[in-house]
């Protein structure tokens, strides 16, 4: 599984961002996907999740209301759309792919494909 994330970058509070996490046509088919976040320091959490069809998602409680994740199947790409952001919003944003169920999706350990990290930065 091969992920590529871009769309990083230095924003100030408040602003918005749009991550976008580049796969293969069968791994956006076959896996759910997610959006995983680390701080330093921090352990790395689960931000948003969107199952195979698009019909289930998951957001981190921090999250909720600011931030939507979203699928383009004929593009194969995935999004997280992030407005009103926070300093503490700041971190490396990892795409992710999990065959687990959405009971899991909040469970970062249980994400077996990554793709490298985007930063974001949002200054106060």
């Amino acid at each position: 599984v091969q992920l590529q994330a871009s769309g990083g970058g230095l924003v100030q509070a408040g602003g918005s961002l749009r991550l976008a996490c580049a796969a293969s046509r069968r791994t956006l088919s076959n896996m759910n996907m997610a959006w995983l976040r680390q701080a330093p320091g921090k352990e790395r959490e689960v931000v948003a999740a969107i199952g195979r069809s698009g019909d289930m998602t998951y957001y981190l409680d921090s999250v909720k209301g600011r931030f939507t994740i979203s699928r383009d199947t004929a593009k194969t790409t995935v999004y997280l759309q992030m407005n009103n952001l926070k300093p503490e919003d700041t971190a490396t944003y990892y795409c992710a792919a999990t065959i687990n169920g959405r009971e899991y999706w909040s469970y970062s350990p249980g994400y077996a494909s990554w793709g490298q990290g985007t930063q974001v930065t949002v200054s106060s």
